[in-house]
């Protein structure tokens, strides 16, 4: 199961294809005068920009709030409920009443008006489909907060522009405002990674290390491979015993185990969206027999190849009768 892309093998790229990962822009808000909004928990990777004009944001709790300023970009991945407001002193009013029943993506709160407003806030969420949902929501930070004036930035104002744009409901709106929310969540994210700032061990965290960063792209270009700890040491110009610590500390799993895993989730997208047999699919993901691919899949997984298919399908299978015969 090799990438045969020609683009460059990226593994950030290859997760949010496996995890399914699609965005929803739902519109957002104009305002003027004094204004506040309280927002709920989300249980989705919510994020919000600031199109035009500044606030303040407060999360529920003794924190202080924080200054949104104009082109600021803000992820949410953590289930905490947040007011967005002209002053933090402002009694807010709950958005799940402001925005119901409404027939526009923007409505208007305090003195202003679609054509006269001091803040455009736009806003949505990112999901991946509910099997892969750890694979990106375990590594991700719980807030990120791209500031406008930074220089990693740059990219985010013109994504902010084009889904502006897209609120006049011009043809093909929804697909573009879609794509576009995606970008701005990886854009995002790249200028989190490139600010510096640190992650949990993670496969995410490992991407972004200069050393694993080429082992990372080796192992997803051609997963299929029998990659030996010294091969991948090698190719991180390190020692085998300095390679396997280090990547065990950054990726949180062993290199081999994490190569191990990474199959196993192609393995379970493939079952999900196909009737590739288990033969074959063993065979492509470098495994020498069925038989040794059921195991590790079991391993891995929890449930044998056939039994994991067979859930998507609605069959009933004993799991006794899945198994494959040394």
């Amino acid at each position: 199961m090799r990438n045969r892309s020609s683009m460059i093998d990226d593994p950030l790229s290859d997760v949010l294809k496996l995890a399914e990962v699609h965005s929803v822009v739902a519109g957002g808000f104009y305002a003027s005068g004094p204004w506040a909004v309280r927002f709920p928990a989300p249980d989705k990777v919510k994020f919000f920009a600031a199109a035009k004009g500044s606030c303040w944001l407060r999360f529920d709790g003794d924190e202080p709030p924080l200054r949104f300023q104009e082109g600021d970009v803000i992820l949410l991945a953590s289930a905490r409920s947040f007011t967005l407001s002209s002053d933090p002193q402002v009694q807010a009013v709950a958005s799940r009443g402001l925005f119901a029943g409404r027939t526009e993506a923007f409505v208007a709160i305090g003195n202003s008006s679609a054509t006269a407003y001091e803040v455009m806030q736009v806003g949505g969420h990112f999901s991946p489909h509910p099997a892969y949902s750890p694979l990106l929501m375990d590594v991700l930070p719980p807030f990120i907060h791209v500031q406008g004036a930074s220089p990693e930035a740059r990219a985010l104002q013109w994504i902010l522009q084009q889904l502006v744009q897209e609120r006049e409901g011009l043809p093909g709106a929804a697909l573009a405002t879609s794509q576009l929310g995606l970008l701005l969540f990886v854009q995002a994210l790249r200028a989190h990674l490139a600010s510096g700032a640190m992650l949990k061990a993670s496969w995410l965290r490992a991407v972004t290390d200069p050393r694993l960063a080429p082992v990372m792209r080796l192992m997803h270009a051609d997963p299929a491979r029998a990659w030996r700890l010294d091969e991948l040491a090698q190719r991180a110009a390190m020692s085998r015993t300095a390679f396997a610590t280090h990547f065990k500390a950054t990726a949180g799993d062993a290199p081999l185990a994490y190569l191990a895993r990474w199959r196993m989730r192609l393995a379970e997208h493939a079952l999900r969206h196909g009737d590739t047999p288990v033969s074959a699919l063993a065979q492509t993901l470098g495994y020498a027999s069925e038989s040794a691919f059921s195991h590790a899949f079991k391993r891995i997984v929890g449930r044998s190849p056939r039994h994991y298919a067979a859930g998507f399908r609605g069959d009933l299978v004993n799991e006794s009768d899945t198994e494959v015969s040394a």
